[in-house]
């Protein structure tokens, strides 16, 4: 095998390896550690992954060969972004001196602030301008480790704004090095229009949204916000129902707020994932464990927004529901795309150990949005997404708080980024 990019040296390498399932209970926090490993990389996939005696007897080294010293650094898999909106309009920036105040969201939201006034800015912007803004924060994902990302619409609201948002996904996946799963997401909120008929707009979304997104096959997945003041279960249920006719696969923002039932509908649904579970039930965690539901868990929106209650994680782990970890980036109420963060905040407040966050943002993260078989993980044959980090050990990662410790990414064998 002729190698194209040889990384070797490297202090640790990290695998991330599983298998058909994500991780779950105490194979979570197993982590395999390769001590003054390498990477072997030829046509965009893993060609050797070992100390580096094994891979460069496994591997043939021509002058054409880039190799990586990676000595003092360690190696990790292409971290995974389960959960972002990351395509959209606006900021929100002075909404943050208000909430300092004590303004009540809904109050914010009266004032013309809160997720309406990014429908706004979204649907004032054309499709090249939400590109022109997504490509600068998938650059910032990049250099922070990102090299996977699933990506929800959900700021239209309107056929013509959601078909924009997702257009515009999809033209940025094929500007950017960051593979984007993309997600339909036109349940977020009820726009303006509808406040008095809701039900009306879940027809809307039933009826004409889903079947264009389904036509133009602009979505994988489509999510729901089920949630007090948001969607009823029944009216999830209804949605994502018929998102499965259309053939995107279910995906449920549950339990943030008040525990309505939503992990139990994600359950009933065999919902690629559940997010947020704050505020979830022992049955639902029951629910999940038995159908293999991810639980994605976004604690940085939970810091970010000051509550004092976060995602029981280690009672879902003990329980045996499969545990991811993402960013949730979006203008509002997580305005952070850094996954390095979210793992320090998985420590800190979920109680996760360092092995388990790693798995969660690789491994666990890519079954989340149906990439197990390619990403998330340093195995032979899958593909080349490797990160570097000037770091010591992997338990440094969480432990830097606030740092951005990424010196090489590395996507489907290419150097994308180089610090």
């Amino acid at each position: 095998m002729q190698a194209d990019l040889l990384i070797e040296n490297a202090r640790q390498v990290v695998t991330s390896r599983g298998g058909a399932n994500p991780l779950i209970k105490d194979d979570l926090g197993r982590i395999e550690i390769i001590e003054n490993g390498a990477v072997a990389v030829g046509g965009g996939r893993i060609l050797a992954v070992g100390t580096t005696a094994e891979v460069r007897a496994k591997v043939t080294v021509t002058p054409a060969t880039r190799r990586m010293d990676a000595a003092g650094q360690i190696a990790l898999p292409g971290l995974v972004d389960a959960h972002t909106h990351l395509v959209f309009a606006g900021s929100r920036e002075n909404e943050l001196d208000l909430k300092l105040k004590g303004v009540p969201y809904l109050e914010i939201l009266a004032q013309g602030g809160g997720i309406l006034s990014t429908v706004r800015a979204t649907r004032a912007a054309d499709r090249e301008e939400l590109v022109g803004i997504g490509r600068k924060y998938a650059r910032q994902m990049l250099a922070q480790g990102t090299t996977t990302a699933e990506v929800k619409s959900g700021y239209g609201l309107t056929v013509a704004d959601e078909l924009k948002q997702l257009e515009a996904v999809r033209d940025l996946a094929s500007q950017s090095a960051l593979d984007l799963v993309p997600t339909f997401m036109g349940a977020h909120a009820f726009p303006p229009e509808y406040k008095n008929d809701p039900e009306k707009f879940v027809d809307l979304l039933v009826t004409e949204m889903i079947p264009a997104v389904a036509r133009q096959g602009l979505a994988e997945y489509c999510d729901v916000f089920c949630e007090k003041g948001v969607f009823s279960v029944e009216q999830s249920r209804r949605i994502l129902q018929a998102g499965l006719a259309a053939g995107l696969k279910p995906k449920i923002h549950a339990e943030e707020i008040e525990c309505l039932g939503g992990a139990e509908l994600a359950s009933e649904l065999g919902a690629a994932s559940a997010d947020h579970l704050l505020m979830i039930s022992d049955a639902g965690i029951r629910k999940m464990a038995d159908a293999g539901v991810v639980a994605v868990l976004l604690p940085a929106t939970t810091f970010y927004l000051r509550e004092d209650h976060y995602a029981p994680a280690r009672k879902m782990i003990e329980a045996g529901v499969p545990v991811a970890l993402a960013s949730d980036f979006n203008p509002g109420s997580c305005p952070n795309n850094n996954l390095q963060f979210v793992m320090t905040v998985a420590c800190l407040y979920l109680r996760m150990t360092p092995a388990e966050v790693i798995n969660a943002v690789t491994i666990n993260a890519a079954h989340a949005v149906g990439r197990a078989d390619r990403v998330g993980s340093l195995e032979e044959g899958k593909q080349a997404d490797i990160v570097l980090f000037d770091a010591p050990s992997y338990q440094y990662l969480p432990y830097r708080l606030g740092s951005n410790l990424v010196t090489t990414v590395i996507k489907q064998g290419k150097v994308v980024v180089e610090n």
